[in-house]
């Protein structure tokens, strides 16, 4: 039975979403096509439809997903134009980020993964992490270009390590202390 454009088009989108959520939860090694398919609510013989391979979905879920944090990161700091590093940080060394892998940032959910990695999802990545640095050296302090892109690289690996950190640790006490460390180093006049 052929599927209309649009219907297409929404199964499409809704294998893309499911993945997106399971790769960050799992890995990309730790889930496999038919668990995709079957979480969409979809045939595992559908998938060759949309993907020639699992690597390709796993190509288009980063790019998805990189695009997505590059937004986010964005409307965070267009929404507190007085203090934009601190609204970033605000949302982004939290516990929901800690506490919800399948739904947060995926560097921190599989740079590990990527950085074992070659080929054309390892460009994705980097290529999204430079924009990361990009957009944070346009708010950290610094006299020269130069200054802030290190202090915007710091930053960022700060971050980033932080929610890692505290992801990778059952005692909840030390985790926060990854988080509250890190956020009081980043911007020190948090009260976190």
């Amino acid at each position: 039975m052929r599927v209309s454009r649009e219907k297409f088009a929404e199964n499409r989108e809704k294998i893309l979403s499911v993945a997106g959520v399971l790769f960050r939860e799992n890995g990309f090694d730790g889930v496999g096509v038919a668990d995709i398919m079957k979480a969409a609510g979809l045939t595992h013989g559908g998938f060759y439809g949309h993907f020639n391979s699992k690597d390709d979905l796993a190509l288009e879920v980063s790019r998805k997903l990189i695009d997505r944090v590059e937004e986010r990161w964005k409307e965070h700091i267009a929404e507190s134009p007085e203090r934009p590093l601190q609204a970033l940080l605000d949302h982004y060394i939290h516990w929901r980020t800690v506490d919800d892998p399948g739904g947060s940032c995926v560097f921190a959910t599989l740079i590990q993964e990527v950085s074992r990695s070659r080929g054309a999802v390892r460009e994705v990545f980097s290529d999204g992490l430079s924009v990361l640095v990009d957009t944070l050296a346009d708010i950290v302090p610094g006299e020269s270009e130069e200054e802030r892109r290190a202090n915007a690289a710091t930053t960022l690996s700060s971050m980033m390590g932080a929610v890692i950190l505290a992801r990778a640790v059952e005692d909840r006490a030390l985790a926060e202390q990854f988080l509250v460390t890190m956020r009081r180093q980043l911007d020190p006049g948090t009260r976190t």
